[in-house]
């Protein structure tokens, strides 16, 4: 369970912000962790006010750095510099995954500078694609701190669709291996928090739709029932309910509610993962919450 830990790094205090996560899940699970730098072609000089990385010696100083500061010696720490310049950051990222093959990887978005795309979705986009990485999503601000994240309780949101309860056997791994408690979820739409293509037929057949969903609500019961009752079988602390609502408020309200440390969500890979990030629940979570949220690639 997550043996190998990739953390991509700017330079920045923002793109730091992944660096407890790893420290954190790395301690527990004794992982082996890779920081990675890439030197970026025509670089700004600063990002975030901060002196960007631009030269291999740079970058090899502060890896170092970070590394000693952070990871205590019983971490299995590494560091990598990609030393030939790239335009595309996102896209060397990906490479470095097929390359030095982790098993997890931990990204932050945020402003400016080599990884501006991972806010349009690029770079996890690109890594889940491109094979069956999970994806560890940060979005930290000033006023956001991961330093004491323990991963004691997630969240995971389910949609009933069978290849996405991949989630839910990764989720559990975790929860065996670190002592986490899960909460289940599962979101039933309201007739007014339709998608805008069910939407129309609702407010054509407004009766039939509200018994549809009212279908819809048992099935869901049901459904986290029966993998409550499989966690529960293995010795897993858990809960789960089903709410109604809009998917993204509610999964956010929720985790909140719960302290949750992480939000988990299954995603799918290649054309299904574009859907997603384009404009479906994962990107609208990201924009209301701040806590860590593992995108874990299926391949449905």
């Amino acid at each position: 369970m997550f043996k190998h830990i990739l953390v991509p790094l700017d330079g920045s205090g923002l793109a730091e912000a992944a660096i407890p996560p790893a420290v954190a899940l790395s301690a527990k699970l004794g992982s082996h962790v890779t920081l990675l730098h890439v030197i970026e072609k025509n670089a700004p000089q600063e990002i975030h006010g901060q002196k960007h990385l631009t030269t291999e010696d740079d970058a090899r100083q502060y890896l170092k750095i970070i590394a000693g500061q952070n990871f205590g010696a019983q971490i299995n720490i590494s560091t990598h510099v990609h030393t030939e310049e790239v335009s595309q950051v996102a896209r060397s990222i990906v490479e470095h995954s097929q390359e030095l093959k982790p098993d997890l990887i931990i990204l932050c978005a945020h402003g400016e500078g080599g990884l501006h795309d991972l806010v349009m979705g690029s770079i996890p986009q690109q890594v889940i694609s491109a094979g069956s990485v999970p994806v560890m999503l940060l979005q930290p601000d000033a006023r956001t701190s991961y330093q004491n994240v323990r991963f004691e309780r997630c969240l995971v949101a389910l949609d009933g669709e069978e290849d996405h309860d991949y989630s839910l056997v990764v989720a559990s791994e975790l929860a065996r291996a670190i002592g986490a408690e899960l909460d289940l979820v599962r979101i039933v739409p309201t007739l007014s928090t339709l998608s805008a293509e069910d939407a129309a037929t609702g407010t054509l057949l407004p009766a039939a739709t509200n018994a549809m969903l009212e279908i819809a609500e048992d099935e869901a019961c049901e459904y986290l029932q029966e993998k409550l009752n499989h966690l529960t079988a293995q010795q897993i602390t858990a809960t789960a309910e089903v709410e109604r609502g809009d998917p993204a408020v509610e999964v956010v309200k929720l985790a909140e509610l719960k302290k949750a440390d992480l939000i988990i969500l299954g995603t799918h890979g290649k054309k299904g993962m574009s859907a997603l990030w384009a404009g479906s629940v994962a990107p609208r979570i990201v924009s209301r919450t701040h806590l860590p949220i593992l995108l874990v690639p299926v391949t449905g």
